[in-house]
């Protein structure tokens, strides 16, 4: 597995909620060839959750938005033929990865902290612990840090040796999506539409280029008036310098405590 870092700004469609147990079901069950335990690693690599946790920990404490993050990279990876780390994938010369998709590209992050836990895993237990597993190990431990709901992951996914850039590019849900293509792009995962609602609550922590929700906040009225308004004060109705869907947005407050209250 061939991983790499990109430290670039701009967060946009992650998800979770208590859907994410389902999530976890649907992509996870369905791209591992072997049965999913949560004591997979019991036997195997007894240290590898805790392992796992205390890098996350430090990392979401050193940053909080990292937590944000690592959810977003484990969502981007399921999101496209299944939670099988090929997001994780660099180019090789028999395919593109991932990365370059224009819903990864300069704006995924965390891949610096999947090397670290990978590189203490492969110390204590080397050629154990999937890269598909620690994603989804470390996107519940980052929600876990950040006040919100905990779940069973069930473990023992394979890793993928090929990715999709174009699966990337057609199928990850785009923040410029109407409800009904939102639907339509859930539906095709086998998600209803409350669903995806509940996993659109992850969007309670994070940051988001202001972007991605300029034209909302300016040209429609099918949104709370109050949250426009308190939108604008940090994003002005036309950029100050160029930019594109995930050059730097301007400073925007960010929230670093999971909440409830859209469940």
């Amino acid at each position: 597995m061939v991983m790499g870092s990109n430290n670039s700004y701009y967060y946009y469609h992650c998800s979770m909620c208590s859907s994410m147990f389902l999530f976890l079901f649907v992509f996870g069950n369905g791209m591992a060839s072997a049965q999913l335990s949560s004591n997979y690693y019991a036997s195997s690599c007894p240290r590898a959750l805790s392992t796992i946790q205390s890098v996350v920990n430090n990392a979401v404490l050193k940053e909080h938005r990292m937590g944000a993050s690592l959810l977003r990279l484990h969502f981007h990876d399921c999101f496209v033929n299944g939670c099988d780390a090929s997001v994780l994938l660099d180019d090789t010369a028999s395919f593109t990865g991932e990365k370059t998709a224009g819903p990864n590209k300069d704006s995924l992050r965390g891949f610096d902290v999947i090397d670290s836990i990978k590189s203490e895993l492969e110390s204590i237990c080397p050629g154990v612990v999937s890269c598909a597993d620690i994603l989804a190990i470390a996107a519940r431990d980052s929600v876990v840090f950040l006040s919100g709901p905990t779940w069973t992951v069930q473990l023992g996914r394979r890793d993928s040796t090929t990715a999709s850039l174009s699966s990337a590019n057609s199928e990850l849900p785009s923040p410029f999506m109407d409800l009904s293509d939102l639907i339509s792009a859930f539906s095709n995962k086998g998600f209803t539409a409350t669903d995806m609602v509940a996993l659109s609550g992850s969007h309670t922590i994070g940051q988001a280029g202001c972007v991605t929700f300029r034209r909302r906040i300016y040209n429609e009225t099918n949104i709370d008036s109050s949250l426009a308004t308190f939108r604008k004060f940090n994003c002005p109705p036309q950029a100050t310098t160029p930019t594109s869907l995930h050059s730097t947005p301007p400073p925007l407050s960010s929230l670093t405590t999971l909440t409830s209250r859209i469940w």
